[in-house]
């Protein structure tokens, strides 16, 4: 059975919740290997969640410079694995910085690559939501390896105890991968609200949140839920929350088990960034709103009034 390389993300030693999706999607295209590349000692840290989630084989690639530098260094060390393993695909998680890490990769290996799919198959097609969302469509890469960047939350993480037997690989970085390094870092401080990229359940406010101090609200129903807090573009364009928070065609997309929309009418720029979730709640007091298409689920009400007592009911069903 031909390999599947898997681009594996973690964080503070500990796998991301997409690194598991990747390894359990990979499963239907062949056997997953999974490629670390960061400092010395990352996937040893790493290797027996790799192999409860189905590494076959874990190619570790560490280097105290893959971090001094961008994107490049990760795309050829991934590109140099590739060519050595012959795999059948290789799998990234949609992030930016994986997107682009793929997309040289791709170049360098002159194959075709398939951007935010939200599902592979067996027979190396992948599922894509294009057009703002607009259209859901199958494609296929017909020459080279096929690359493949896969949405978050877009398949459930399942065990499959492999050996996660390790393979070191050679680091020499050319000359061209460190033409731009990274001269200074700024951490953001991190709440204890799970990140957008990564949530199951995500709760985001619209222009009728009204305020900034209002987001409370918001705030208080993703809390109840474990949520992660978004926003449209409407709200971080009037300085209400961080342009981080954004989701959307221009700012994050995400595919969460659910997702609230409190206040946002459901613009198609909205709309592009999370039209895949599994399911969608929408509260606005404006029963024409677009986002009721897509809802599951609609309330036509006050989100000021809705909001509360759908926090409250959560808590005490929680409780």
């Amino acid at each position: 059975m031909a390999e599947v390389l898997v681009l594996i993300d973690s964080a503070d030693g500990k796998l991301k919740k997409s690194a598991l999706e990747l390894l359990t999607a990979a499963r239907s295209l062949g056997e997953p290997a999974a490629v670390v590349i960061g400092a010395p000692g990352t996937a040893g840290a790493l290797r027996d969640q790799l192999a409860e989630y189905g590494a076959a084989k874990v190619y570790a690639a560490e280097s105290d410079e893959v971090a001094d530098y961008l994107v490049a260094p990760k795309a050829e060390l991934l590109a140099g694995i590739a060519r050595q393993a012959s795999p059948a695909a290789i799998l990234v998680a949609s992030t930016p910085e994986n997107k682009e890490v793929a997309a040289r990769a791709a170049f360098k290996l002159d194959s075709g690559f398939l951007a935010d799919a939200i599902e592979v198959n067996a027979d190396g097609s992948a599922k894509q939501s294009i057009f703002g969302g607009a259209v859901t469509v199958s494609s296929r890469v017909t020459t080279g390896i096929p690359v493949i960047s896969l949405r978050a939350n877009s398949v459930p993480p399942q065990t499959a105890p492999a050996a996660a037997e390790l393979v070191t690989v050679d680091v020499a970085l050319s000359e061209a991968a460190k033409a731009a390094k990274v001269v200074d870092r700024v951490s953001e401080a991190k709440g204890s609200r799970p990140s957008l990229q990564d949530a199951s359940v995500i709760v985001s406010g619209g222009r009728g949140v009204g305020s900034a101090d209002n987001f409370s609200v918001v705030e208080g129903v993703a809390d109840s839920l474990g949520a992660a807090v978004g926003a449209s573009r409407a709200a971080t364009d009037a300085g209400w929350v961080p342009h981080q928070m954004q989701v959307g065609q221009t700012g994050v997309t995400v595919s969460p088990q659910l997702y609230v929309a409190l206040g946002i009418s459901g613009a198609i720029q909205h709309r592009a960034g999370m039209q895949t979730s599994k399911t969608i709640v929408a509260v606005n007091k404006d029963p024409e709103a677009p986002i009721f298409e897509l809802a599951d689920f609609g309330v036509v009400g006050d989100l000021f009034t809705v909001a509360p007592q759908l926090a409250e009911e959560v808590s005490k069903r929680k409780g």
